[in-house]
């Protein structure tokens, strides 16, 4: 297995809504390994955020990988709709679906990647079934819904825990290693309270992307704040 490097995804929800095309630019001229798109329906959580037409703006000024995060019910049903407008991953919560295996296998038909993503109160023991059926897990370390919550310390244990599963298992980018095989370690990413920290604690447990809005934004220089959670 590869070394892992950790990626630091900004989230264009702590940025200005009124100039999305300049924000992704700005993200992208930071250095940023990607955009965090954070897309809620007032029901799954109570909040209303972004939605498709916004994402096709961010994805014509940029071509930074697009990272939707969409915390709505029947996910399903809006696969199809974000990948027209661009995302080039799309996660979803097990919470706010039955049909969870079915949307993974979906996002995928579509040559997407997909991510399941997880609230804080979720057991880890509903993550492991799931390991080799999607590209990324997202571990929520605040309750979805808002930025600029404190960060939660009771989900680093089911960081350590979910990356301890993956190594003792051979779980890597791409499903299990055989021998012979080198593949980078699975995505283990994480949202909410990250700034600088945080984000050395998650890493520590096996967090390897670490998404970043409050805190980065806050920054009166981007690049230099994206460095130094990367760092």
């Amino acid at each position: 297995m590869q070394k892992t490097t950790i990626a630091i995804y900004p989230s264009i929800l702590s940025g200005d809504f009124g100039a999305l095309a300049a924000e992704a630019k700005r993200i992208e001229a930071a250095g940023a390994d990607a955009i965090h798109i954070d897309i809620m329906d007032g029901h799954f959580v109570p909040n209303l955020t972004l939605g498709p037409r916004a994402v096709l703006a961010i994805r014509k000024a940029t071509s930074l990988f697009l990272d939707v995060h969409i915390m709505i019910y029947n996910p399903y049903d809006f696969v199809e709709a974000f990948v027209s407008a661009g995302a080039d991953r799309i996660t979803f919560h097990f919470e706010a679906t039955e049909d969870v295996d079915d949307t993974l296998q979906f996002i995928r038909r579509c040559g997407k990647q997909a991510g399941l993503a997880f609230r804080p109160e979720t057991s880890f023991s509903m993550i492991p079934k799931y390991l080799e059926k999607c590209d990324l897990i997202l571990l929520m370390t605040v309750s979805p819904g808002f930025g600029g919550q404190n960060f939660m310390p009771e989900v680093v244990e089911k960081i350590r825990l979910t990356r301890e599963y993956c190594d003792r298992h051979g779980i890597g980018q791409g499903g299990i290693i055989k021998k012979g095989m080198t593949l980078a370690p699975f995505d283990i990413q994480v949202d909410g309270g990250i700034n600088r920290e945080t984000a050395p604690i998650c890493v520590q447990a096996g967090a390897n992307i670490l998404v970043s809005g409050s805190y980065l934004f806050h920054q009166p220089d981007l690049k230099r704040a994206i460095e130094g959670l990367r760092q």
